[in-house]
This record gives structure tokens, sequence and C-alpha cells, in this order.
């Protein structure tokens, strides 16, 4: 199973976690890492180090950031340069983290990335385009 890292600003991991926490409860080899303004890009590289060293024993890390070309973003993909046991996904959200965390035990790290993203973008919608799929499928379902 990989183990999974959650890194993003402010209380972007911290936060998601607590959301995380409430709806399926705590998830084994699991490490959320907050970046606040007052933090280094030095110091965030040491914690997600030591959080990589905490996850050792995990047959792979998927790193959860959450915006593409953030610091959190770069540091993980520095880190996962050339180790094909690694993967970085950006624009996390919670549909995401919440979808990968219950299924992550099944899947290859390839097969994890192709959901995660397709979780991802299941997680982005409006309650208009909701709604008109809903009436779209009903619509289909009473013609003859």
């Amino acid at each position: 199973m990989p183990g999974i890292i959650l890194c993003g600003h402010g209380g972007f991991a911290s936060g998601l976690e607590k959301a995380m926490l409430q709806i399926i409860g705590e998830q084994d080899d699991f490490i959320a890492i907050d970046f606040p303004a007052e933090s280094t890009t030095q110091r965030l590289t040491q914690e997600l180090e030591t959080a990589l060293e905490q996850l050792k024993q995990c047959d792979s890390v998927i790193f959860l950031t959450d915006i593409l070309g953030g610091t959190p973003f770069r540091v993980s993909a520095t880190l996962s340069q050339g180790r094909a046991d690694r993967e970085v996904i950006t624009g996390t959200n919670l549909q995401l983290l919440l979808e990968m965390s219950l299924e992550r035990d099944t899947l290859s790290r390839d097969d994890f990335r192709r959901e995660a993203l397709a979780c991802g973008h299941r997680g982005l919608t409006s309650l208009t385009d909701e709604l008109q799929r809903a009436r779209c499928c009903e619509t289909e379902d009473e013609g003859i």
C-alpha cells in the first residue's frame, strides 16, 4: 500500500486531514504537512524528508499537493525525480483525498495516479450541472 504525504500552503494539509478524519477516520501511512507563510523551502524539504523516512516501509509514496508550481509541489517533485516508487499529484481536493485514501491498497502507483485524477475531476462540479445531469437521467428513464 502506498503511503500518502499531503502538503500545501497555509493550513491546507491539516484542514483536509481534519475533514478526512471526520468522514472516514484515521488512515495508516498518511502524513499531512502544512507550509505556513513563515516557513521556508529548506524547512519544508526537511519536513518532507522526515515524512519519507517515516513511510520507508511503504512500497511507494504519493505526494498530494495543492497547486501546480507552488513550493510544496516543487519540493515534492524534486524529492520524486528519478524515483519509480514516488508520484506527485497536484490540485488535490477533498473528493480525491477521501476516495484515494480508501482505494489505495488495491491500486498500483500508475492506477492510483489515473484514479486520483478522475476523482479530482468528479469532485469539481456545480449545482446547476448536477441538476441538469439529474434531469437528463430522469428524462431518459421515462421514455418509451
